[in-house]
């Protein structure tokens, strides 16, 4: 199976700070996985490397065998960065129309409807997103990183925010896209129904890199799954 993401040997310092440290993993097309990571760990910095809003210091970062800043690697990513602001002056149908006509989106009319009704963001169609509670301008964000059907998916703390029928909605929007996925998280609830796999990431190094079942494997009597996912962590400091 080929890579969509592939990164070898990447370091990433903001100063004297060491954010990443000689990172490197591959993920195969189609596959889905958990970022999981203590506050600090490089979590962040991972997907943004991933994304092109940042360049290594050193190493080698490949999407789909291209370089993350390039066009085609841009086409075919969807990123929702932690805390994302759309644009704040247009309503929450403007947002979904111009960044579906910047994605060259066929059906933009069609589209956006679509995403109103999945993220029940049609009575707020008209609304300036700078007046949407926090949890509708999450819905929006996610809707702005999906809308064009991207190949593959990078989200960071998807969940934040939203209400309960709202998070099993997204659940089921995203295990029904065919598309590989990389969900950052802090909830192992929330990376045992979305992903299959887990990247844990500690102190800017990989610590572990496995099947989710594989870490219920490691639970000693009674202990929970994220027992052993604090274990890990905390044993990799």
């Amino acid at each position: 199976m080929s890579s969509c993401i592939d990164v070898q040997y990447v370091t990433k310092s903001y100063g004297k700070t060491v954010a990443l440290n000689d990172v490197s993993f591959s993920i195969p097309c189609g596959e889905r996985y958990a970022l999981l990571g203590p506050n600090g760990a490089g979590k962040s910095t991972t997907l943004r490397l991933l994304v092109g809003l940042l360049k290594p210091d050193t190493g080698t970062i490949k999407i789909d065998g291209h370089e993350p800043f390039s066009a085609q690697a841009k086409s075919i990513l969807g990123y929702l960065p932690e805390d994302a602001s759309p644009y704040r002056t247009l309503s929450v149908r403007e947002n979904l129309e111009y960044i579906a006509a910047l994605r060259k989106v066929s059906d933009v009319k069609g589209v956006t409807d679509r995403f109103l009704d999945w993220l029940s963001l049609r009575e707020y169609e008209r609304a300036k997103v700078g007046k949407l509670s926090r949890g509708n301008m999450q819905k929006l964000s996610i809707a702005l990183a999906l809308i064009h059907s991207p190949k593959i998916v990078l989200l960071d703390e998807p969940l934040n925010y939203l209400d309960i029928p709202t998070q099993e909605n997204v659940f089921k929007m995203l295990k029904s896209m065919d598309s590989t996925q990389i969900v950052s998280t802090h909830i192992m609830s929330i990376a045992t129904r979305l992903t299959d796999k887990v990247l844990m990431i500690a102190r800017g190094r990989i610590v572990w890199n496995g099947t989710i079942d594989a870490l219920k494997a490691m639970e000693v009597g009674d202990e929970s799954i994220e027992s052993v996912v604090a274990r890990l962590m905390t044993d990799a400091r």
